[in-house]
């Protein structure tokens, strides 16, 4: 059962402490324990009803709601993530000129790819705008 401890333990790693944690730590234990005492009197072998506990617990998606653990995405995720995509698509398409230029000066058409490299920074202005 100290493998099911450990299991909750790091399952709870990034919540911050408080007793509504314990609590909930507590609960899922118990849980999980009597899970396992469930699968061993079906005829299963301690580790085995051990996984098959562990596995058909999943994540804690759910509980962390439960928790009011803040999401990691903010506002500030949404600039970073709109300035990471222009500066990531001028290089793209700098990198397309320079191919362009260099193996084909007859013919441009480092154009065509740009359109479809420019949806990046056009879905995260959107998404910017939508958030704010």
């Amino acid at each position: 059962m100290n493998k099911l401890r450990k299991h909750v333990n790091e399952l709870f790693k990034g919540i911050p402490d408080s007793e509504k944690k314990e609590k909930i730590i507590h609960e899922v234990l118990q849980n999980l324990e009597e899970k396992v005492m469930d699968l061993m009197e079906q005829g299963k072998a301690e580790e085995d009803a051990i996984n098959k506990a562990i596995v058909d617990f999943g994540d804690i998606e759910d509980l962390k709601q439960e928790l009011d653990v803040p999401q990691p995405t903010g506002k500030g995720m949404h600039k970073i993530n709109l300035a990471y995509s222009i500066w990531g698509s001028i290089l793209i398409i700098a990198l397309f000129m320079f191919i362009n230029f260099y193996y084909t000066p007859n013919v441009i058409w480092f154009v065509y790819p740009t359109f479809a490299v420019l949806w990046w920074p056009l879905t995260m202005y959107f998404r910017w705008m939508k958030r704010r």
